[in-house]
């Protein structure tokens, strides 16, 4: 029985109501007065349900395509302005005692090099990262209680923070690891953590068990209800996920949405993140494999859909993705991506790429520096600001903040001065060219006159050494 105030994975992620969800959407997709409806009331930009936004994945015809595309571009602009946030993952171990069959971590995989790293090897990695110009990391392990226990990851996360070097710092360690208990996630919180993302994989609960046929992931409800535990330890920014490819699209989309809408519905927040990443081959994975690959063209009205469904949520691509759609994908709402990723244990250490303990293949493969150039060039301003999280605006105050139209008074001025210390700290010249124009383009459009002068003077300081301004 759906009910999206259940903390029971069955009941608020039902699969009778994600299939009467598909079915209500094939019955009225070319139903025109219906459509219109829905529309009417997304351009209201104040989201949609998860049956509405199925509607509109279902229905092919071209102009409501192109009204909803439209649709994506106005409500990334309202809630995200022209910033894109940036990022890194950084792969701690990928020893895994799962058996996803999907993933080339599973336990069987015997030919992949299994390496953990020391906190003095994290702290090179983190150089490293720092010396590209990198303020916010996303940590990675496989699940291994004993040689990934929590106190592992909470070593890790103060050693992430520990490590200054030059004018580099990390500021923002969100944590990517398997599901776990109220009071680890506890533990993560007291150790500063900004946002805990876990992808589902798949929210079909027959496909899941499936796919994972061994290891604690096999149970989908304590994976499932993950996020409840996570917010019931404190934690108030939680990012969703699916792996596209691995079951029916549009089955993901509407229970993807349902799991947003259950947490509104308890937490009174929604997901400060959704990903959207694609099956990619890696190591032992095949993604031919799996018969449920999307086209690039189905891939970003998914994206443009997801962004009218819930304009207040922050929406993330990888380096899975490359360049070309990546570009596409920033338009119809895409707020944050990583750039120049090295998704092996160890990798951004490495003189030359070896990607034998990878979690999957990158595409796109440039470099911090020449992702920041070419974000400028497509008019879009490279964020590296961690604000928000460090002021405690996150959780409901943040949601409240975004749903209101708000926190644009204080995201883009931030962008541009943390803009500012990459292109004076870690940028090529072409790159610091093009980035200062931007900046001297971007000031006037600060509404608040106070927020404008502040942003001045503090970008003239930060040319005379001086870092970390924030709003």
């Amino acid at each position: 029985m759906y009910d999206p105030k259940s903390l029971k994975a069955e009941e608020f992620i039902d699969h009778q109501e994600v299939l009467d969800s598909l079915a209500w959407a094939d019955a009225h997709k070319d139903d025109k007065e219906t459509i219109q409806a829905v529309l009417d009331k997304a351009r209201l930009h104040k989201g949609l349900s998860h049956r509405e936004a199925s509607l509109l994945l279902a229905c092919d015809d071209p102009d409501v395509n192109e009204q909803i595309y439209k649709l994506a571009k106005e409500i990334k602009q309202a809630y995200y302005g022209n910033r894109i946030v940036l990022f890194a993952p950084l792969y701690l171990s990928n020893y895994c005692v799962n058996g996803c069959v999907y993933c080339p971590y599973h336990y069987k995989n015997k030919h992949i090099p299994r390496i953990k790293l020391t906190q003095e090897q994290i702290a090179k990695e983190v150089t490293a990262l720092q010396d590209m110009g990198h303020k916010r990391l996303a940590i990675e392990t496989g699940e291994d209680p004993v040689n990934n226990p929590i106190e592992y990851i909470l070593d890790s996360i103060k050693t992430i923070y520990s490590v200054k070097h030059k004018n580099g710092a990390i500021r923002r360690v969100n944590v990517n690891i398997a599901a776990t208990t109220v009071e680890n996630y506890r533990k993560l919180k007291e150790a500063g953590i900004g946002t805990y993302i876990l992808f589902q994989e798949t929210y079909h609960k027959e496909s899941y068990e499936q796919l994972h046929p061994t290891g604690p992931k096999h149970n989908y409800a304590y994976h499932t209800e993950a996020m409840d535990r996570a917010m019931e330890g404190g934690i108030d920014d939680v990012g969703l996920g699916v792996l596209f490819g691995l079951e029916l699209y549009r089955y993901e989309f509407a229970a993807l949405l349902m799991h947003a809408e259950h947490l509104e519905a308890v937490h009174g927040v929604g997901p400060h993140t959704i990903s959207f990443p694609r099956i990619k081959h890696a190591d032992d994975i095949d993604p031919n494999a799996f018969d449920n690959s999307i086209s690039d063209e189905i891939f970003l009205k998914i994206i443009a859909c997801a962004r009218v469904a819930v304009p207040y949520t922050g929406m993330i691509i990888s380096t899975r993705e490359g360049a070309d759609v990546r570009a596409k994908a920033l338009e119809l709402g895409i707020s944050q991506i990583s750039g120049a990723s090295r998704t092996s244990v160890g990798g951004y250490c490495e003189p030359e790429r070896d990607d034998s303990s990878a979690q999957f293949d990158v595409s796109d493969k440039r470099t911090l520096d020449e992702v920041i150039c070419w974000l400028m060039k497509l008019g879009f301003v490279p964020s590296f600001c961690t604000a928000c999280y460090r002021e405690g605006r996150t959780g409901d105050r943040f949601m409240s903040l975004c749903k209101s139209n708000q926190i644009l008074n204080c995201c883009h001025p931030n962008a541009l001065m943390t803009l500012k210390e990459f292109l004076e700290d870690y940028a090529s010249p072409v790159t610091k060219l093009i980035g200062n124009e931007l900046i001297k383009r971007e000031i006037p459009t600060i509404p608040n006159e106070k927020i404008r002068a502040f942003v001045e003077k503090n970008l003239a300081k930060i040319e005379q050494g001086e870092r970390d301004f924030r709003i």
